[in-house]
């Protein structure tokens, strides 16, 4: 048996599944679904949380690439039909959802909101990509009983599907007033570094890192 010509012979095969694999790790892709807050509101895009994130996790090769599917001002319904697009370009598999603070700014109600966001998950995980759910909140001048039927959505949606729940960023950041945008609402320049530190973290077990970068 002439095991040079076995060699030879496979070849082609052996780099065919070495590209493959290739493939597949370079495939890793991690869709943020989000509104203005992370789409880096009033702010040069490269400013933004998820931008420096993305360049951080550059130098790591087991960290994903990060697509930002932010729109400011979007719903949880426009981040709903907006999603189809993005699974099937990008072919994620994680999708972090951060919607909602704007139905729940709106006054939308709960159950509308629960629903798109249900929906939202239900596509991520039809696609085969693993939903991370952040939780919203919203300012408590809404009225106690609105506030907290809107914030209850989203430990509810995590435990009816079993998906992470993420802490929401902005509570820690509006301890900082000089943070915060003269609107009241939104994260300044100065805020995203910590957001991508805070991030990195909490996101790094449920992408495959043992530690953020």
């Amino acid at each position: 048996m002439n095991f040079k010509n076995i060699l030879f012979r496979h070849i082609p095969i052996l780099l065919l599944l070495g590209l493959s694999s290739m493939r597949i790790a370079a495939a890793d892709t991690l869709l943020i679904l989000g509104d203005s807050l992370s789409a880096g509101y009033q702010l040069p895009i490269q400013q933004a949380w998820a931008t420096q994130l993305s360049e951080r996790w550059k130098s790591d090769p087991k960290a994903p690439q990060i697509v930002n599917g932010s729109i400011s001002g979007d719903t949880a319904a426009q981040g709903l039909d907006r999603l189809p697009g993005l699974l099937k370009t990008h072919q994620p598999r994680w999708v972090l959802i951060e919607m909602g603070a704007n139905d729940g700014l709106r006054g939308f109600p709960p159950a509308d909101i629960e629903r798109d966001l249900s929906q939202i998950i239900t596509l991520v995980k039809q696609a085969k990509a693993q939903p991370l759910l952040m939780q919203m909140r919203i300012p408590p001048n809404y009225g106690q009983r609105y506030t907290n039927s809107f914030m209850a959505i989203y430990p509810k949606l995590a435990e009816q599907y079993q998906v992470p729940l993420l802490p929401f960023f902005m509570e820690k950041v509006m301890l900082k007033p000089e943070w915060i945008q003269p609107d009241g609402i939104h994260p300044t320049a100065d805020a995203q570094p910590f957001i991508t530190d805070l991030m990195a973290q909490e996101l790094a077990p449920y992408v495959g890192l043992t530690q953020s970068k």
